[in-house]
């Protein structure tokens, strides 16, 4: 496009799945609408029975209690807006560029600390079982608070170097957004000018921000296992196993879909099939993560039943 046709949008437009037929968004709608309530009562429940029971007052389930936070948060940046897509008339989402760049930015800041936590919990795992002497001593309260305050920041100031080096360019090519939301790649790909910075600056953030976490937490659950598998007794070390195996599986899932859908070029990517693989990570996955921690958790099971209890006391 000739620079003299260079013209920002006054709006985005978020298509989603307005070409669809009627009957199928509708079908979509009542389909996800329900997993959508199911993640957030899930999150929410883990993260207060983090807060009321003393039992849960452990850096872990510090972490997990924040991770839950997070992920409820991050559900609902982007999970309403894309549910009444699916009831609005064909021709998408009109959204000011403040609000998709906010959109974005959330969307950016909560994964990005997402996965700092995740790393968090790797380190305060190796810590509690490589190191049980020195445990107490090193994982304090203020350590915690530290760790946690540090993830939301680092999550941050990506998120605001990513959206800033995204809208900074012109976007001549309308503002059609072929996407469920305003995803970076799907934004990205209406601007004009030198894009190369900007892509390599994604590229660059998902290098740091998803390979090397996700080495180091591998490298720690392996020395974790093999510490796991050569001491205590067989309960202390299937309890054991149970928690790192339930901590492992969330950080592959996700790591594995953030890799997959953004440590990729531009040139190489089809927006219809993210559109379509953005259904999985943003309502399938996120349910995943409360149904792993509660139904294969002791400690939650046990917490949920004392609170429960409480509440009813003639039962």
């Amino acid at each position: 496009w000739p620079e003299s046709n260079w013209t920002s949008p006054q709006e985005f437009v978020i298509l989603g799945f307005s070409g669809w037929p009627q009957g199928v968004r509708v079908l979509l709608f009542a389909l996800l609408l329900p997993l959508y309530l199911a993640t957030l009562a899930g999150n929410l429940l883990i993260l207060g029975l983090a807060l009321v029971d003393p039992a849960l007052h452990t850096p872990m389930y510090f972490f997990l209690g924040a991770l839950s936070a997070v992920e409820a948060a991050y559900t609902l940046v982007l999970t309403p807006r894309m549910l009444a897509g699916f009831l609005l008339p064909p021709g998408g989402q009109a959204v000011a560029p403040s609000t998709c760049a906010a959109q974005m930015g959330l969307f950016v800041a909560l994964g990005g600390s997402e996965c700092l936590l995740l790393a968090s919990m790797a380190l305060d795992r190796y810590l509690a079982i490589c190191h049980p002497l020195y445990y107490p001593q090193l994982m304090t309260t203020s350590l915690c608070w530290g760790l946690l305050a540090s993830c939301c920041v680092g999550g941050s100031i990506l998120a605001l170097g990513l959206t800033t080096a995204v809208f900074q360019l012109p976007f001549c090519r309308g503002g059609l957004v072929n996407h469920v939301f305003c995803d970076l790649p799907a934004v990205l790909v209406l601007a004009c000018g030198n894009r190369d910075l900007q892509e390599h600056v994604l590229l660059a953030a998902c290098l740091l921000l998803l390979v090397l976490p996700l080495i180091m937490i591998l490298l720690s659950y392996t020395r974790v296992l093999v510490v796991i598998l050569g001491v205590g007794d067989a309960a202390g070390r299937r309890k054991a196993f149970n928690t790192v195996a339930s901590h492992l599986t969330v950080a592959v899932l996700h790591y594995g879909c953030a890799t997959a859908m953004y440590a990729r070029p531009l040139s190489s990517r089809s927006l219809e099939e993210d559109k379509l693989v953005s259904l999985i990570y943003i309502n399938i996955t996120p349910l995943l993560y409360p149904a792993i921690y509660t139904l294969r958790n002791r400690d939650m099971q046990g917490a949920l039943q004392r609170v429960v209890g409480q509440r009813t006391p003639g039962l």
